[in-house]
């Protein structure tokens, strides 16, 4: 009896491992795949952030370094669990039965709601990193219409001088033709006088000799 008791928590116990241990990979492997999209995330994130305008690049730059420590910290976090379930397997395949069934499995519990804990923290670090991204790259778009706004403007602006420059231009003309006709007004008044000077100087020459000639 004693013996058939050992073998069933025996057996019970290695079928409770095994499903424990499948579902430790699957949420390891989940915690790795997540992380690596996270670090392409990041990536990504400090390329855009680098052809952000150099006015407001401080503000993305002390982001990223936030989740750049972030990050290292869930790096850290996840490779010291590992390494404890490293540890534990390593144990059970060297034979190292010192605690009792109960005991591993409250161990067990503890790293898979600490593989959990982790697991939420990385999913809320990369929420966070798509929306730093997202901003990131809405500022740069805002950036880039700010920038064909100014070049537009800046086009108005040369236009607008073009202009000016050729208004300038039509009124110089307009000015030296107008003095023109201005100073010929004046000879033209000039020579009516002389020739009216001409005239009545010759009239009166021409009565004073009739007269004088009776």
């Amino acid at each position: 009896m004693v013996c058939f008791s050992f073998m069933v928590r025996t057996q019970l116990h290695w079928y409770f491992h095994n499903s424990v241990s499948d579902e430790k990979k699957q949420m390891v492997a989940n915690v790795e795949k997540q992380l690596e999209e996270a670090r392409e995330l990041l990536e990504q994130m400090e390329l855009e952030v680098r052809e952000i305008p150099p006015q407001s690049r401080g503000m993305y730059s002390s982001r990223m370094r936030s989740y750049k420590q972030e990050m290292g910290k869930l790096e850290a976090d996840f490779k010291r669990s590992r390494i404890a379930y490293s540890d534990e397997v390593r144990n059970e395949l060297l034979g190292d039965d010192g605690n009792s069934s109960e005991n591993q499995l409250i161990k067990l519990r503890e790293e898979r709601a600490h593989l959990l804990d982790n697991t939420e923290r990385l999913e809320r670090s990369s929420r966070r990193l798509e929306a730093g991204y997202q901003i990131a790259v809405e500022t740069e778009q805002i950036g880039q219409e700010m920038l064909e706004n100014l070049s537009h403007d800046r086009e108005k602006i040369q236009r607008a001088r073009e202009r000016l420059r050729e208004t300038d231009a039509n009124l110089g003309k307009s000015s030296r033709i107008l003095t023109g006709m201005l100073r010929r007004i004046i000879q033209n008044r000039i020579l009516i006088v002389v020739l009216a000077v001409i005239i009545i100087f010759t009239t009166m020459m021409a009565i004073y000799f009739s007269v004088r000639g009776r």
